[in-house]
């Protein structure tokens, strides 16, 4: 029987990362300083992360068999993530997102186009991965993510949410997520002051035993049945791109949940992994192994060579 500790549900895609000095004004152009095509959906990305740290995952869902499916297959397997509940609609395409990060702000732009292949329905996903996994991680509420919810719940897996956005489906199903991993921009939808922890701990009465918000810069704040209250601070990085960072905290959470890790625990190495993430471009190439993300936590510092060799496989063309 498969055994897995994290599975996840995602239709992934492919970024093209552009880096630029200053995002153009209408009618005008500029030079790009760097590209980089790599892997990406939110827990897509986040699964890539979890495997990276150690985790052993699996990603369900579906890509085309174009040239970008075929990228994204492959780039899994680099990364140690299962995909034989992987579909690849044959004769479909995969997504693509264009990610334009610049320097003048700090800040990104998207650009997508959707690809023709179709999610699965509840009855092509696996139900080995769905029983055996110890988390299930999603980002939409969806039907077939619904589904796999309930069938990994029923089968003793905790899960965790992204809630990058705000959604009334999401919080319409808040009481089955056991880990709720929300961004900023969800948290002034929820709440209108800064009493982080309190305001975590009033969502924890929902259902969740864990609620924990990213704010970018300033780092993370959460509430936990195991520890209480909490704030972090992120780590003081040399930002490239923050493409992925979200995705990137909540696979090195789960990574560190996996292990044994508590929930401050777990939240300080997904910050130390997310800021590694942020000093490279995209959503993938600045990931770190469990050595270089404890090295940050302990010495302040950051090992490159591995994350570089990978940056530059990554540049300029899509390794197919």
């Amino acid at each position: 029987m498969k055994q897995f500790e994290i599975a996840g549900y995602d239709m992934p895609c492919v970024d093209l990362a552009v880096n630029v000095d200053v995002f153009p004004k209408p009618n005008g152009g500029t030079g790009v300083n760097a590209l980089s095509w790599q892997g990406g959906g939110k827990v897509a990305s986040g699964m890539t992360a979890a495997a990276r740290l150690g985790a052993k995952c699996a990603i369900l869902g579906a890509v085309g068999s174009d040239d970008y499916g075929r990228f994204c297959q492959k780039d899994f397997q680099r990364h140690g993530v299962d995909i034989s509940n992987l579909l690849c609609r044959e004769g479909k395409t995969t997504s693509l997102s264009i990610v334009i990060s610049d320097r003048e702000t700090a800040g990104r732009s998207i650009v997508y186009r959707h690809g023709s292949a179709q999610p699965p329905v509840p009855e092509e996903l696996d139900e080995e991965i769905l029983q055996s996994c110890q988390w299930f991680f999603i980002s939409h509420v969806t039907g077939v993510a619904m589904s796999a919810v309930e069938r990994a719940k029923a089968s003793g897996a905790k899960i965790l949410v992204d809630a990058d956005s705000y959604s009334s489906e999401l919080m319409e199903h808040i009481d089955l997520i056991d880990v709720f991993i929300g961004s900023e921009f969800c948290y002034d939808v929820l709440f209108h002051d800064q009493n982080y922890a309190e305001n975590c701990r009033v969502l924890c009465e929902k259902g969740p035993s864990t609620v924990i918000f990213t704010f970018g810069p300033r780092g993370c704040a959460g509430f936990s049945q195991d520890c209480g209250g909490f704030r972090l601070p992120a780590h003081q990085v040399p930002v490239v791109d923050t493409t992925g960072a979200g995705d990137v905290f909540h696979g090195a959470y789960l990574a560190g949940a996996v292990r044994g890790l508590n929930s401050v625990e777990s939240a300080k190495l997904a910050t130390a992994a997310a800021c590694i993430k942020c000093t490279r471009m995209g959503g993938r190439a600045g990931v770190p192994d469990w050595d270089t993300a404890q090295e940050l936590l302990k010495t302040g510092r950051v090992d490159y060579t591995e994350i570089d060799r990978r940056a530059a496989f990554y540049a300029e063309r899509l390794q197919v």
